[in-house]
């Protein structure tokens, strides 16, 4: 890494004092998944800056121009992914195998940042006990599960006044990124353990060090003000307290799963290993491809409007968002399978959101996927709708 602009403040994540500036953005969508009815309402929408700040010590990256007064977690955050098969069958088998590894069949589970109650739901059915799932945004009108009846609901966010967690395992998944002071947070979940150190800690979150080398723009977006890579993530929980028993990547190795446990002194044990130069390559890969990756998108895009085609993004989420926040110009709509979104728009460009079947009256040239492990799962769903298109992923 070269010479970069440091901030002044501590690693959210260690305390160490200097964090590296590697990439910005300016006016981006605050928020990516909430549901907006008119286009107006979605251009109007709330802004914010990103500045990626890295730390040489503990390899955690941060928004340090995070805004929390700009996040909004409530009922019309949509952020649910179970509406497709390959995302549940995913979640479902990592249910029962947390069930089955951890001893949790009649146990009590408490999940932080349970959205809208699905992997709960998923766990109750593979054997727990009883369950608590705490969010802001959870909807239990959606929860139809004879499993649910061991479950109850708190539409609230966690803090101290949730200790001490009387649990046989902690879960919480795609929340770690969402939030800014990450250090506090899990030492936070480690004071309400308590002396309880049986208790299993289940992790789940986006893989940093593939963005980076992907130069995945469209990972990159507002809501997600905390970016961790295996070492960082292991780093951050062995300083909190926990024993890391196994940290590994999943779905197509986007994303991290750390197993941990509480321990009763703090002793760090780096047991992932030191990924500092490989962070230190991913950042200067990222950068040096940043433009040049969403030049590609703009000319291809461009190409199709030129000779009177029509291009549409598959994936109504933050994904989109972020891409349609810089690539988005000659894009006519945003598809997604979710049918809460339809008919409503997207933060920052406005577009709207379409059902599958919307593709047949709008016959697209090229249809852009918003992540490839959904590839072969929306090739037949074009397939089954008679839509013949060119079909590419980010």
């Amino acid at each position: 890494m070269g010479e970069r602009p440091t901030v002044a403040g501590p690693c959210p994540a260690c305390g160490h004092v200097g964090l590296a500036v590697f990439h910005s953005e300016r006016d981006v969508p605050a928020n990516s998944c909430l549901l907006l009815e008119s286009k107006e309402e979605a251009e109007r929408f709330p802004t914010g800056d990103i500045e990626l700040g890295f730390c040489d010590r503990c390899g955690f990256i941060s928004n340090v121009r995070f805004d929390q007064a700009l996040a909004e977690y409530s009922p019309r955050y949509e952020e649910t992914q179970a509406f497709s098969p390959r995302f549940v069958d995913f979640a479902r088998s990592l249910a029962k195998d947390w069930v089955e590894r951890y001893d949790l069949a009649g146990e009590h589970v408490v999940e932080i940042g349970c959205g809208k109650g699905e992997f709960l739901v998923m766990m109750a059915e593979a054997g727990i006990g009883s369950g608590l799932g705490i969010d802001p945004g959870v909807d239990t009108s959606r929860i139809d599960s004879a499993a649910a009846e061991r479950l109850s609901w708190l539409a609230d966010f966690f803090d101290e006044d949730y200790g001490p967690l009387e649990a046989a395992a902690v879960v919480c998944r795609h929340t770690l990124e969402h939030i800014s002071a990450v250090g506090d947070f899990v030492g936070l979940i480690r004071r309400a353990i308590g002396d309880r150190i049986d208790t299993a800690v289940l992790f789940e979150l986006p893989d940093t060090q593939r963005v980076l080398d992907e130069v995945a723009f469209w990972d990159v977006y507002y809501e997600h003000c905390s970016y961790f890579s295996a070492g960082s993530l292991a780093r951050l929980f062995e300083r909190a307290g926990f024993e890391v028993l196994r940290l590994w990547r999943a779905y197509d190795d986007q994303y991290l799963l750390l197993e941990a446990r509480p321990v009763p002194e703090t002793v760090e044990q780096s047991g992932a290993g030191d990924d500092l130069d490989a962070l230190r390559r991913g950042i200067d890969h990222f950068e040096a491809g940043y433009a040049t990756t969403i030049d590609h998108w703009r000319q291809r895009i461009a190409g199709v409007a030129e000779v009177g085609g029509t291009t549409v993004i598959w994936g109504a989420g933050s994904k989109g968002v972020a891409f349609l926040s810089v690539a988005g110009e000659h894009v006519a709509a945003a598809v997604d399978i979710n049918p809460n979104k339809h008919d409503m728009y997207m933060a920052g460009t406005g577009h709207r959101i379409i059902a599958p079947a919307d593709l047949i009256d709008l016959d697209p040239d090229l249809v852009i996927v918003m992540n490839p492990i959904y590839l072969d799962e929306i090739g037949r769903s074009l397939a089954e709708l008679g839509v013949t298109t060119e079909l590419a992923a980010v």
